[in-house]
């Protein structure tokens, strides 16, 4: 997209840190730990006004994720039941699958592909994905796509 309005998936390790003090004090403000904006903002130590300068464009993965359809890719051992933990794990957390495509096996590793929609889900995106990541059989988890 051109005029700024593109949308990005960064890891958090390259982001400057003010961006993600910004998170911080969001999710303090969210979950209660703060009652004010200055009250976050001297928790995180970031000013006020770069808070209010960024709170709009950055958001945890999470939150930008919810009540859409996230698209993920996986690399997957060939054994007995690692696909149908990683479905159970989607559907423990009220995820609703809509696609899955698996290709045949080669040298015991399977690619998989999933899409599921988030608007139900009662656990947020990252988390069930860490724990999917986590699960044996699994060797690479990457997010696709979110529409």
């Amino acid at each position: 997209m051109t005029g700024g309005r593109g949308f990005y998936i960064v890891k958090e390790e390259i982001l400057p840190e003010i961006l993600k003090k910004t998170v911080k004090a969001k999710e303090l403000l969210k979950n209660g730990k703060a009652k004010t904006v200055n009250e976050a903002t001297k928790m995180v130590g970031m000013s006020r006004s770069a808070y209010y300068k960024y709170k709009d464009y950055v958001f945890p993965f999470y939150e930008a994720s919810m009540g859409k359809i996230i698209t993920i890719s996986l690399i997957l051992e060939h054994k007995p039941g690692v696909l149908s933990s990683i479905l159970d794990e989607i559907a423990k957390a009220r995820g609703n699958i809509l696609t899955i495509n698996q290709n045949i096996p080669l040298q015991g590793l399977a690619n998989v592909t999933i899409s599921f929609d988030t608007s139900q889900m009662t656990r947020n995106v990252e988390e069930v994905l860490e724990i999917v990541e986590k699960k044996q059989g699994v060797a690479k988890i990457e997010v696709l796509a979110q529409e």
